[in-house]
Order: C-alpha cells, then sequence, then structure tokens
C-alpha cells in the first residue's frame, strides 16, 4: 500500500501501548503531527519494540520521527534486552577519580551504546544528554547531572555527543538555560530561580554555548522561571529562545518543548494556548505526552505556524543509520567491549528511583 505523503506537523505526540489502534493511526496521520515520542509502557521486549516501530514509521511519508526519553541511570525506557546505562554523574565521578581522558573515552562509548541499541530498533532520537549542573539541590535532576563544574559538563557531554553520532543520532541538550539550580519539579510545579543572567552565563549556559558551537542538534527548554530575565519560563519566553538561545548564542538547530501537559507549562493556559505561546517563544516542535484527548483537542482546528525551518529541522532529527546497518554495528568485537564496558559503570544506587511510567523530561 502506498504510503500518504503529509509534511510533518511540529507536534510530538505518544501512543498507548504496545501496538497502534486504529485510532492512534489516524491520530499519527493528522498533518499536526511530526513525531512520536515512545515510554516504558511502550516496551514488552526488543521483537515488540521493532515492530511498533516499524508501524508507526509506516504510515505516511516522510516517515514519523520517533523519540524517547533514554539517558541512562533511572532514566532508561527499554530494560530487557538492552545494556543497562550508568547515570551520568557515574561518568563525573570517573572523571574525578581517574582523569579527564579517562571520562571522556568512557562517555563516548556510553553514547555509542545508548544510541546504537536504539537505532537498531528503529528509535531516530534521545532525548540526551542533560546539561544541567549538579547544585545538589534539585531532586528530579540529581545524578541525571554529569558534574557540578560546567567545563567538565561540558567536555563529557561532547564526548557523549560523539559517540551518540557513532550509534546515528544527534544529540539533545536539556533543560535550557540550566535546570539544576532550583529545588521543584517542573512536572509538578512551577520552579523559579532567581539568579541574574550574569551568573547564569558563568556557568549553566556554558555547556549549551560549547555545545551549540559544536554541533548540538537540538535544544529543549526548561519549564523554570528566571524572573531576572524575563516572567515567562524559558520555554515560552522569547528572550530566552529567540534572543539568548538562537541570537547570542547562535544555535540553529531544533527547539522542542518540554512536555507541555506538565504543571510548569500550566501558567499558558489550555493546550491550544501553551502550544502556540511554545511556537511563539521560538520553539520548533511542541511535546503533548500522556493526554491524547489534548492532541486531539489541539488537532481540532490545529493552525500551522509560520515556520519556514520546520520540514529540514525534523528531517535532521532523522537517524543516520538504517536499521539494519545499526544491527550490523551491534554485533561487532568493538561493539560489545562498548557494552561491557558501559554495564560495568551501571549500579544498582544510580538506577534506582525517581521515575514514573509516563513522565517526560
Amino acid at each position: 500500500m502506498t504510503r500518504p505523503v503529509i509534511p510533518r506537523g511540529p507536534v510530538m505526540a505518544d501512543v498507548n501501548a504496545f501496538a497502534l489502534t486504529d485510532e492512534e493511526k489516524q491520530r499519527l496521520l493528522d498533518p499536526a503531527v511530526g513525531g512520536v515520542i515512545l515510554f516504558r509502557r511502550n516496551f514488552e521486549n526488543v521483537p515488540q519494540l521493532k515492530t511498533l516501530i516499524r508501524d508507526i514509521k509506516a504510515l505516511r511519508s516522510p516517515e514519523l520521527i520517533v523519540s524517547v526519553d533514554h539517558e541512562g541511570g533511572r532514566v532508561q525506557r527499554f530494560i530487557d534486552g538492552f545494556t543497562r546505562l550508568p547515570a551520568m554523574s557515574v561518568l563525573g565521578e570517573v572523571w574525578d577519580n581517574e582523569g579527564a581522558a579517562a571520562a571522556k573515552e568512557k562517555a563516548e562509548q556510553v553514547g555509542w551504546v545508548l544510541a546504537a541499541e536504539l537505532s537498531a530498533c528503529g528509535v531516530d532520537l534521545s532525548f540526551t544528554p542533560v546539561l544541567d549542573l549538579n547544585w545538589g539541590q534539585c531532586a528530579v535532576i540529581g545524578n541525571r547531572s554529569f558534574h557540578r563544574d560546567a567545563g567538565i559538563v561540558t567536555e563529557l557531554a561532547l564526548a557523549l555527543q560523539k559517540g551518540l553520532n557513532k550509534g546515528g543520532m544527534k544529540s539533545c541538550g536539556k533543560h535550557f538555560p540550566g535546570h539544576g539550580f532550583v529545588e521543584g519539579d517542573s512536572h509538578l510545579t512551577r520552579p523559579q530561580d532567581d539568579r541574574c543572567l550574569a551568573d547564569l552565563q558563568a556557568a549553566d549556559l556554558i555547556p549549551f554555548e560549547k555545545l551549540s558551537a559544536a554541533g548540538m542538534a537540538a535544544v529543549m527548554p526548561a519549564h523554570v522561571v528566571y524572573p531576572q530575565i524575563d516572567p515567562n519560563p524559558a520555554g515560552f519566553s522569547e528572550k530566552w529562545l529567540k534572543q539568548i538561545l538562537r541570537r547570542d548564542i547562535g544555535f540553529d538547530g531544533v527547539i522542542f518543548s518540554d512536555d507541555l501537559t506538565m504543571e510548569g507549562a500550566g501558567s499558558a493556559g489550555g493546550i491550544k494556548e501553551r502550544v502556540n505561546s511554545a511556537f511563539a517563544a521560538g520553539c520548533d516542535i511542541a511535546l503533548v505526552c500522556n493526554r491524547p484527548d489534548l492532541v486531539d483537542e489541539l488537532r481540532n482546528g490545529f493552525e500551522m505556524p509560520n515556520n519556514p525551518h520546520l520540514a529540514a529541522r525534523w528531517a535532521y532529527m532523522a537517524n543516520t543509520l538504517s536499521v539494519e546497518e545499526a544491527e550490523a554495528m551491534t554485533q561487532s568485537d568493538e561493539f560489545k567491549a562498548a557494552q561491557t564496558l558501559t554495564a560495568q559503570l551501571s549500579t544498582p544506587k544510580d538506577l534506582a528511583g525517581g521515575v514514573k511510567v509516563g513522565e517526560a523530561f
């Protein structure tokens, strides 16, 4: 059967379980939709995951982009049949204890394993790396951060990005301009960071600036308010996205919103108001997770934003390897050695707690 040609729209939606329903197929054929984010509830085993993704991509041309939050540690959606990935703080500990060279080598290996295993199932993008600094006061970030030091975070993220690219994937830095200083969890509340721009530029913004200059493909802003810079959360702020990120930093990749069903996004109103505010601020793609009813509400009378870059930016998110190429890569002796190293870095302490089945980060 010939797939209908439908340009990718600016909304990333999700699906409920292990296989597509007819209702979901119709939802994913809507021109408003351009991608799908998967969660742990979508994973039973590797063959099932491959079939689900193949069915998603068979719906239309160009294929929907398939993504997942699969960072490592307590944020790893697919477990059985995948290498258990360490929390990124483990790589920071390697830096402190074994030196920069050992840490960067291991970070690259972890990024390669992360990406290639997902690529072999047809996933295009994992929302990683976390570029937030670990200030020791944000539990929802915590050991997802590489380190407290911005320079070390930058170097480890660059190494991880190199591994991701080797495994067929682009990188997505989050949560711009930095979520690590606030105590609140933006899934549940709207955190506020009272520092001035100079303080942020001296620390939290450094990894975003360096990764942007080194080819980082995407950014996800934080649902955090920085009132000294703008009264709106970063993901709804033209000041943060169009001026600081695009103009001042020079970032030219994709800007994803964080999940617009999160409590931190609630100040913008209903789902249509939230999405429109995100687009007006400078987001290219809006994530609407765990609420298919809100996706349907959004689709009703949806007005496509004026974004001449959207098609090219979506295309840039696509995996650079075919499933067959990635599968072959994962069978090499070099890759199996990387899997062993990665698994050895993972510890039960670093994998525990903190993730609900449906959460997006």
